[in-house]
């Protein structure tokens, strides 16, 4: 069975080498296992509920989408794309708004802590919270349950969020299923083992410590600057180091397979400078991430290749997100008014000719196709493939109830006259009628 892991990435900062260690290289290889149909978006909503800086946001979507590529992420075997070009997140965030207890909104980690904080410092409780803030696990649950994912890597501090997107989840199939489950619930996938670098005083890499090393920023020479601020003791070349005693080791290791982690720790013993040490560090690390880094440069003095992959990206995830938002819609009532038929029309159309014909099919690639011929069988519509045969039913009852209004966004091109296709489509809805 293949699975589906979703990850999403706030686009608020410039990726450094403890986001490539810790996140980016670890969910790039997960990405590749077999079995695994992989989600990664950037969270460009989620982003504008801690920073109100608009220049900021897109340089870090830009940035950081920038990163993920150079660093080698398959866009043709992931769904890669933008949070903000899926029109359907927001309107899944208030049907399942809609269901959510106001009571479970107000046990959320982040809202505590920040109301936490404001009674601390004597404020008023809610001072300078948002709803952005308040209502942060409801967008986040849309944007796991519009894709159905069965996974979700996250830290420990996100656990809780997984879970009320279960708990929601489950409150609208209760709700609105009719027996069936319209949402898979989803399960957190805690990252134990995620290494964490140390930055260059020994504590976690971290920007609020200002203790970062550059991935791709600053080219070369910001990297060999960082490495040789990297805190170290005093002993000279030729003296014993004790390989422990600093991050640079780490960091070293992070890069280094087992024999070089173990021929760089003995030469230290042996006496190895710590400049020399560091010397190493930074040509292991550029042996790495240089090929990248010219590929990283490349797309940001490139932006449109950026956006050409993450509209792609979109293209692909709302070919699964459409329909079942439109089942969706469909089950909690926001559906389209159709004309009764009275009895006389049914004679009418039970002697009339033969009616136009959608046709379901699936090629030999896998995906999923779906065409629309006249009554004679001529051809008048065919549709883009899709991943999944779901997709294309969907797409077909929509097209068949809602006519030619559904054209618009339909993943479809036409091989008649717009008239024709129009006239089938209106024929099509009064027999559903």
């Amino acid at each position: 069975m293949t699975e589906r892991v979703l990850t999403g990435i706030t686009t608020t900062g410039t990726p450094h080498l403890g986001n490539y260690v810790g996140a980016i290289r670890p969910a790039i290889a997960a990405s590749r296992a077999p079995g695994v149909d992989s989600f990664f978006f950037m969270a460009d909503y989620h982003a504008l509920i801690k920073c109100d800086d608009p220049d900021r946001v897109a340089r870090s979507t830009l940035e950081i989408a920038a990163t993920f590529l150079a660093a080698g992420l398959d866009t043709q075997r992931v769904t890669f794309f933008r949070q903000s070009d899926i029109p359907e997140t927001p309107e899944l965030t208030w049907l399942l708004t809609c269901v959510t207890a106001k009571g479970q909104m107000n046990r959320a980690h982040a809202y505590k802590a920040a109301t936490d904080a404001n009674l601390a410092a004597g404020e008023d409780i809610d001072a300078n919270i948002t709803m952005g803030l308040y209502s942060y696990p409801i967008l986040m649950a849309a944007d796991i349950l519009l894709f159905n994912a069965h996974r979700v890597p996250v830290g420990k501090d996100q656990v809780q969020h997984i879970e009320m997107a279960r708990d929601v989840a489950q409150r609208f199939n209760h709700l609105y299923g009719r027996g069936r489950d319209l949402f898979v619930l989803p399960q957190a996938e805690v990252e134990e083992d995620v290494a964490t670098l140390p930055g260059l005083d020994g504590r976690k890499m971290s920007k609020s410590y200002d203790n970062t090393v550059p991935l791709f920023e600053g080219g070369p020479k910001a990297l060999r600057d960082a490495i040789a601020r990297i805190v170290t003791d005093s002993r000279l070349p030729g003296e014993p180091k004790d390989p422990d005693s600093t991050s640079l080791v780490t960091i070293h290791d992070a890069f280094a397979t087992p024999a070089q982690r173990e021929a760089f720790r003995q030469a230290l013993v042996q006496g190895l400078g710590w400049g020399e040490a560091k010397q190493r560090t930074v040509d292991l690390i550029e042996s790495h991430i240089g090929p990248m880094r010219a590929a990283y440069d490349e797309l940001i003095a490139h932006p449109e290749r950026v956006e050409a992959a993450l509209q792609e990206g979109a293209r692909k995830a709302r070919t699964i997100a459409r329909p079942l938002l439109d089942e969706l819609r469909h089950a909690v009532g926001l559906r389209p008014m159709v004309a009764a038929a009275r009895p006389a029309d049914k004679a009418v159309r039970t002697a009339a000719a033969r009616l136009p014909e959608f046709k379901q099919y699936r090629e030999t690639d896998g995906r999923f196709f779906f065409k629309l011929t006249d009554a004679d069988g001529a051809e008048l519509l065919l549709s883009e493939g899709l991943a999944e045969g779901r997709a294309a039913g969907a797409w077909v009852k929509r097209l068949k109830t809602e006519g030619a209004a559904a054209l618009a966004d339909a993943p479809v091109r036409l091989l008649a006259d717009r008239a024709a296709v129009e006239s089938a489509l209106a024929a099509l809805v009064s027999a559903e009628a």
